[in-house]
């Protein structure tokens, strides 16, 4: 499933980089992946790094806050992560998730690159239920669309959150 998030993700950037100035493709994507051998969710986000900078300097082409830069803003990482906790929401069996920034890079360049986030929470017990909230940027761009590939165990489903369909429960 990974090769797919990544061809998908390398889809996207192709054909934003060949339609103009500045990505048209509002859209996020994220992977949750849960294994009851593992015992734990693992989340990996993939925001168009522009899209972040306007959601957090009001400027999509600002270089205040310098993500994965040596000279990175001390205060990046909690406008980042205040953003997220306001914007996404996972409970495993009615729990609410922590987001706790664990690792991020950037990929790709331009206009076109993407800030990848990712962290990983202990699930001890077997997972029952995931509701899944997603709008990021919904706030900025009427037709933004968040892009979830969840993999549970060996079962996989996708789901595609926006504006009016911020969230969904899955049930196993």
């Amino acid at each position: 499933m990974q090769v797919l998030f990544r061809s998908f993700f390398a889809l996207v950037v192709w054909c934003a980089a060949h339609v103009g100035h500045g990505h048209p493709l509002k859209l996020s994507l994220s992977e949750i992946e849960y294994s009851s051998e593992s015992s734990s969710i693992q989340v990996d986000l993939r925001l168009f790094l522009m899209d972040v900078n306007e959601a957090l300097t009001f400027d999509p082409e600002s270089t205040e806050l310098r993500f994965c830069e040596p000279d990175e803003s001390p205060n990046a990482n909690s406008l980042l992560m205040s953003y997220l906790n306001d914007f996404i929401s996972i409970e495993a069996n009615g729990q609410r998730i922590p987001i706790k920034l664990e690792n991020k890079s950037l990929k790709g360049e331009g206009i076109n690159t993407a800030l990848q986030i990712s962290f990983e929470y202990p699930q001890e017990t077997p997972l029952k239920t995931l509701k899944i909230k997603n709008t990021v940027f919904t706030d900025l761009f009427f037709d933004q669309t968040n892009i979830i590939y969840v993999h549970i165990n060996s079962d996989s489903t996708s789901l595609m959150l926006n504006k009016r369909t911020p969230s969904h429960t899955l049930t196993f």
